[in-house]
């Protein structure tokens, strides 16, 4: 198969834009992206685009992508996979160049979530990343639906809710030193364990918050790499992993089996395990979402991902630094955007670049988890040609 680089990362700040609409934020993101190619670039080099995007009250996705960057006589393509979008987007257009059918593609992905209030938003979104016919009558919204893995996950295993305070305190230290991160704060453990609850056991420091924002990367075969830098970032592995819908039919509720089947996908195309990842961008749109995932990732035993927290292994410093960006918790969560900027940061990880560096890191993750814990992506990256 061929091997595919990427070459060029940006992104906008996330946070609640309200001056801005998606038809601002994209173009933001695509000329951020252009900038950070090291040779330069043109518009014109781009042979199709991929536009990731959950909804919109701007209007037609791909339209809108092509109005505001100028891409009128190209392919465009708009995929929505729940909040497994923004990955599942860049595996897309992956397979687009594997395959030979273009050698530069564009991966751009955005929501503009604060268009609506939080409680409509919820609601709004449902029919998208729910099933409508058994959780929108139980009110399974997003808080609620990860709500009951969570606990049950709890129940069961050793952890406790001081171990999701101790994360959303991670991310948020994380988050202090990225530009682009959307709530720049350091908070306590105190602090996270006496805040409300918004649905039992999730307090208000274990949810991310509502976030508007846009992403883009430049994607090219092998062959046209040197066109543009000399120090590309390879996509190595990429997984896309489903389960069931309703949470009545789902086996087991202490893990997330799409996010297990993505990743022993992504680590066979690799080539690697669990134990060769440097730093990862785990979903963490729930506190409790990041410490299962360390055990479905790979990176802890079952029922074992509390000494992760415990070790601190999950700082950067530690021995599997996770979330470097703050995360979803702290960077903030529009989910079109999300997966794609989870790749800008381990793009910049792998290139030396970040704002919070892990010393020596050739290889990283970024993975989404979406809709009724029912579908994920995970892309594998390195600083080394496979």
């Amino acid at each position: 198969m061929r091997r595919v680089a990427i070459v060029g990362a940006g992104m906008t700040a996330f946070g609640e834009h309200f001056h801005l609409g998606i038809k601002d934020l994209v173009p933001m993101a695509v000329a951020e992206m252009e900038a950070s190619v090291d040779k330069g670039m043109s518009r014109a080099d781009i042979d199709a685009a991929w536009f990731g995007e959950l909804t919109s009250t701007d209007g037609f996705a791909s339209g809108i992508l092509a109005d505001s960057c100028g891409l009128l006589d190209i392919p465009i393509s708009h995929l929505e996979n729940a909040c497994a979008t923004g990955n599942d987007t860049l595996r897309n257009a992956v397979y687009g160049i594997a395959s030979g059918y273009v050698d530069v593609a564009l991966v751009v992905g955005a929501d503009k979530v604060r268009e609506t209030s939080s409680r409509t938003t919820f609601w709004e979104w449902m029919g998208m990343t729910r099933d409508m016919a058994w959780d929108f009558p139980l009110g399974l919204v997003a808080p609620a639906n990860f709500a009951l893995h969570v606990k049950r996950y709890l129940h069961e295993s050793p952890a406790t809710l001081e171990h999701l305070a101790m994360i959303a305190v991670k991310n948020h230290k994380h988050a202090v030193t990225n530009p682009k991160a959307q709530l720049r704060q350091e908070i306590t453990v105190e602090q996270a364990m006496n805040a409300p609850f918004v649905v039992e056991p999730f307090r208000l420091f274990d949810c991310t918050p509502q976030s508007d924002g846009a992403a883009a990367l430049l994607v090219v075969g092998e062959e046209h790499v040197d066109r543009y830098t000399d120090h590309p970032v390879w996509i190595t592995g990429l997984g896309l992993g489903l389960d069931r819908v309703m949470h009545q039919h789902k086996a087991d509720m202490t893990t997330f089996p799409p996010t297990v089947k993505a990743a022993k996908a992504a680590y066979a195309m690799a080539g690697i395990g669990p134990a060769d990842i440097d730093v990862a961008e785990v979903h963490d749109c729930f506190t409790g979402v990041e410490l299962i995932s360390y055990e479905d990732l790979g990176f802890a035993d079952r029922f074992e991902g509390h000494k992760i927290v415990d070790n601190r292994d999950h700082y950067v410093g530690g021995a599997i630094p996770v979330n470097p960006s703050g995360g979803l918790k702290a960077k903030g969560h529009p989910p079109g955007a999300t997966g794609v900027a989870q790749c800008v940061e381990i793009f910049e990880q792998m290139r030396g670049e970040s704002t919070n560096q892990v010393d020596g890191a050739t290889i990283g993750m970024a993975h989404n988890i979406g809709g009724p814990t029912a579908v994920s992506a995970i892309t594998i990256m390195s600083s080394a040609k496979p």
